[in-house]
């Protein structure tokens, strides 16, 4: 039997950071969620809330200087979910996003 084909064009970064996420009606809804892997095209998260496929999101997240090769860099991304599952990860669900859109944010 054939193994499936990756089918990702980017390479993922497993990571465990936090990332702050904007959902739900105009992004009302903020979270606390934790990176699962990310990617230049796209991330999986696990958070406590509900998101639906196809949703708009927003988040927010630091690149640590293993991924940058420079300093921690903080960069605010926009895209929609295409992916959600039950996650056996303290009960929260996981969520894969396209990212469609980001902004290096200034240092605080």
């Amino acid at each position: 039997m054939a193994e499936p084909q990756e089918k990702r064009a980017a390479r993922r970064f497993p990571l465990r950071l936090p990332v702050t996420v904007d959902h739900g009606e105009e992004a009302k809804v903020h979270d606390i969620g934790q990176i699962r892997d990310v990617s230049a095209r796209g991330i999986c998260f696990y958070v406590q809330s509900s998101i639906s496929q196809g949703s708009p999101i927003g988040f927010t997240l630091t690149l640590p200087p293993e991924i940058t090769l420079t300093e921690s860099i903080r960069v605010q991304c926009k895209g929609h979910v295409v992916r959600v599952e039950e996650a056996r990860e303290n009960g929260r669900m996981a969520v894969a996003a396209v990212i469609e859109e980001y902004e290096f944010l200034p240092q605080e």
